[in-house]
């Protein structure tokens, strides 16, 4: 089927103790002016019950899905689906919160909501290891194919250093809303990989952000598209050997998720959850940089809960 045609026919453990050990953070002054006013917070970390517990409980704390997702509105979910392992091993994205994620946008109002990831390994059992294939289904969300280029389009990335052009998946051309759901984990060659690492599974060549530089290549897709809101599952992490892990030995359950609209804030803090200094991490500093996020966690208002 033609992308286009697509498009139109689908509808249907010494880790730093945790997220709630995240700095303290502050009132800011004019960046976050508007959440201060409107009483919300920059990112909600919550740590202590099942994922789509936690996500209930956050995304109420920044105003409901309601203030991301409009009536009529179409939605692109981005979770790490790129695996065939089990969903004990922690390489892919909770499949109960991505569904919990998309029964919001539903409820919100949303039109369709598609759910994609350039996988890694074969699509297909990628799908069905994770669970996200059933649990995309069983919520009314729309599982987008992502494993044939004739899905993708080229579009030049303007202001790029690096990702001067790329080929994108239509439906984040297509839709107004773009939710980025990674699972936080390790990874051998970025240092992390969390809600900005996460959207590389939205191009179609990925060794192409190899071969022009990890770190500045992650940090140009924000040019081309930034989510609007970026929700870290950590109930299970890993913290060795990523992105894929392998073995439960690689695993730690940390019980915790982030949220936030901010995907610079949102890395800087599962960074602070592996133990890492968010200003160690290329790309996280490079997108502080360039004014894509605050990587300063002080300077925000968190809201901490023990679900």
């Amino acid at each position: 089927m033609e992308r286009r045609e697509f498009l139109k026919k689908t509808v249907a453990l010494g880790l730093g103790a945790g997220v709630m050990f995240l700095p303290k953070g502050l009132r800011g002054v004019a960046a976050h002016a508007a959440a201060e006013e409107a009483g919300r917070p920059d990112l909600v970390a919550l740590r202590g019950a099942l994922p789509a517990v936690m996500f209930d409980k956050g995304i109420a704390l920044l105003g409901g899905m309601t203030r991301f997702v409009k009536n009529g509105q179409t939605v692109v979910i981005k979770p790490n689906m790129s695996w065939d392992v089990s969903e004990d091993l922690a390489a892919n994205t909770s499949p109960a919160l991505v569904a919990s994620v998309v029964r919001h946008c539903l409820d919100a109002g949303a039109k369709r909501v598609y759910v994609m990831d350039n996988s890694i390994e074969y699509w297909e059992s990628s799908l069905n290891a994770s669970g996200i294939g059933a649990a995309v289904k069983s919520s009314g969300g729309v599982y987008a194919p992502s494993e044939d280029a004739r899905y993708y389009q080229k579009i030049d990335v303007k202001g790029a250093s690096a990702l001067h052009a790329t080929q994108i998946h239509e439906t984040l051309l297509e839709s107004d809303v773009m939710i980025s759901v990674p699972v936080l984990k390790h990874h051998g060659g970025a240092g992390v990989s969390i809600a900005m690492k996460n959207l590389m599974g939205c191009v179609w060549n990925r060794r192409e952000y190899h071969a022009k530089g990890l770190q500045e290549c992650i940090t140009d897709f924000l040019r081309a598209r930034k989510p609007d809101l970026s929700i870290v599952d950590a109930y299970r992490v890993v913290t060795r050997h990523g992105p894929r892990g392998g073995s439960p030995d690689d695993v730690a359950e940390m019980r915790a998720q982030i949220i936030s609209p901010d995907p610079v804030a949102a890395d800087a803090a599962g960074a602070k959850m592996l133990n890492r200094e968010p200003s160690d991490i290329g790309h996280i500093k490079l997108a502080a940089a360039a004014g894509f996020g605050q990587i300063d966690l002080t300077k925000l208002r968190i809201e901490r809960v023990t679900v």
